[in-house]
C-alpha cells in the first residue's frame, strides 16, 4: 500500500532517507527515493519515534514509498500508513498464503480459488458468492468475495475520516481500485489486464466511451476452439431481472449493454445473497457493488459466469446488516476517524470487528456489533491486541455511546 490516506498525499508524513528526513512530496523526495531504490536502501516513516522500516517500489517511471508486508500495525493510527492488524478482519487468514508481497519488486501474487479461463463446450456452475454456503475458504486461495475485499482494502475505500465527506464519488472509487489492482499478479498475468471497471458514464462521449469498453472486452471474446478468457468486472448494480431469455444484470454507467446471466445462476444468486439483497432493497441510500467474472461472445455480448455481491453505504463503506448500517452512518455523522474489517473468506460465523476506531488513542478500538448475520451471541469475537473493546448487543437494546474521541492534527485533505 502506498502512504496515501485513500490515495492522498498527505503532506504530514515524514521519511528518513540515508540519514536525511523528507516530507513526502517536499523538495529532493523523489531523487532520494530513487537513490533509495537503486541503492537498495529502507526508507524509515517517522511517525514513531524509532521509525518504521519502508521500501521503495517502482510505479511507472517514478517511484513509491511502500509499508513493509504485515507492518501496517507498527505506525501510529494517525499515520497515513497505519493498517489496523489483520486479525481485525479476515486479512490475516489470507496474508501469505493467497496472497504473498515482495519487496524486492513490489508485486503481489495473489492465488484465485476459481476460474479465469472457460474451455469450449463445458459448462460451468460455480458457486454464487465464491464459496458455497457450507464451504469456507481455508485461507490458501481467494474467493471472489475474497479479492473485491482485497481490492476494496488495497485502495483504502475501508478508511474513514471527517475529510472524506462529499468527495468519494464513482470516479473516485474507480480511480482507486484500478490504482489498487497495480502491480497485482495472479497466474503469470497482471491482473489489471483482466479488470474491467466501467468508467462514468457522459451522453456527450457515449460512443467514445463505448469504444473502449469494447476494446477492453476484447481480451474475452470467444474464439472457435480455444479456452475463452474470462475478465473480472467490479460495478455497481442497478437491477437483476428477467430479460427476454434468461435474466440480466444491468450496472451502472453502462446503459446499452446488459450482462447476461443464466437461470440457474439467477436462482442461486437468491439464495446465496438473500440476506444482501433485503438490505439492498430496504434503503435507498445502499449502492450493491458485484464483482464476477463474465465471457464475451463473438457477437460482443457479455456473460456473467460467476458472481458476487456486497452492500456498500453512501459512503462506498461495506456493511452486512442493517444495524451495521447505523453504526458507520452514526461514526460518518458524528465526524469519527475508522477503518472498516472485511471478511475475506470467513464465514458469516466468525464475529468480527465492524468498525475499528482510529480517533481514539495510541491503540486500535474495535466496535462489534452483536449478533452479526449468521452469528450468535455467544460466537467467539476476534481480540487481538487491544486493550479496548466496544460492543452493542442488538438483542439489548439501542447503540450504546461511542468511545471518546481524541482529538487529532489531522493532515489537510485537497482532493479526493
Amino acid at each position: 500500500m502506498e502512504t496515501s490516506v485513500h490515495g492522498i498525499t498527505a503532506p504530514s508524513a515524514v521519511y528518513e532517507i540515508a540519514t536525511r528526513r523528507f516530507e513526502l512530496g517536499s523538495s529532493g523526495f523523489a531523487e532520494a527515493i530513487a537513490d533509495a531504490h537503486a541503492a537498495h536502501q529502507r526508507p524509515h516513516c517517522m511517525c514513531m519515534v524509532a521509525g518504521v522500516e519502508m521500501y521503495v517500489a517502482r510505479l511507472g517511471e517514478g517511484y513509491i514509498v511502500k509499508r513493509m508486508p504485515d507492518t501496517g500495525s507498527h505506525h501510529a493510527p494517525d499515520c497515513p500508513s497505519y493498517e489496523p492488524p489483520a486479525e481485525f478482519s479476515g486479512l490475516g487468514q489470507v496474508l501469505g498464503s493467497a496472497i504473498t508481497e515482495d519487496p524486492a519488486t513490489g508485486e503481489t501474487t495473489l492465488k484465485l480459488d476459481f476460474p479465469l479461463t472457460k474451455m469450449p463446450g463445458r459448462s460451468h456452475m460455480p458457486p454464487a458468492g465464491g464459496d458455497s454456503d457450507s464451504v469456507v475458504s481455508d485461507g490458501t486461495r481467494l474467493s471472489l468475495r475474497g479479492l473485491l475485499h482485497y481490492l476494496w482494502d488495497q485502495a483504502e475505500l475501508t478508511r474513514w475520516q471527517p475529510g472524506f465527506a462529499g468527495k468519494r464519488s464513482w470516479a473516485t472509487v474507480r480511480k482507486h481500485l484500478l490504482q489498487a489492482a497495480q502491480h497485482k499478479i495472479t497466474r503469470g498475468t497482471d491482473i489489471q489486464t483482466r479488470l474491467y471497471i466501467p468508467e462514468p458514464f457522459c451522453v456527450e462521449k457515449r460512443d467514445v466511451i463505448n469504444a473502449r469498453r469494447l476494446t477492453r472486452w476484447a481480451y474475452a471474446k470467444s474464439l472457435p476452439g480455444k479456452p475463452q478468457q474470462l475478465m473480472l468486472l467490479i460495478a455497481e448494480v442497478k437491477e437483476i431481472v428477467p430479460a427476454r431469455y434468461g435474466y440480466k444484470a444491468v450496472v451502472k454507467h453502462v446503459p446499452d449493454q446488459a450482462f447476461a446471466i443464466d437461470e440457474r445462476l439467477y436462482r442461486r444468486l437468491g439464495r446465496r445473497f438473500e440476506g444482501e439483497l433485503a438490505l439492498w432493497s430496504a434503503s435507498e441510500a445502499i449502492h450493491m457493488l458485484a464483482i464476477a467474472t463474465i465471457s464475451v461472445s463473438e457477437a460482443g455480448v457479455p456473460t456473467i459466469t460467476e458472481l458476487s455481491l456486497m452492500p456498500v453505504t453512501a459512503q462506498w463503506l461495506p456493511i452486512e446488516s442493517a444495524f451495521e448500517l447505523q453504526l458507520i452512518e452514526t461514526l460518518v455523522h458524528e465526524g469519527r476517524a475508522f477503518t472498516r474489517g472485511l471478511r475475506y473468506g470467513l464465514s458469516l460465523e466468525q464475529t468480527l470487528a465492524s468498525a475499528i476506531l482510529t480517533d481514539t488513542s495510541a491503540s486500535p478500538c474495535p466496535l462489534y456489533v452483536l449478533p452479526q448475520p449468521g452469528a450468535t451471541d455467544d460466537a467467539p469475537l476476534m481480540l487481538h491486541a487491544s486493550p479496548q473493546t466496544w460492543v452493542w448487543r442488538t438483542s439489548c437494546g439501542g447503540m450504546p455511546p461511542l468511545p471518546t474521541k481524541q482529538c487529532r492534527i489531522e493532515p489537510p485533505i485537497t482532493t479526493q
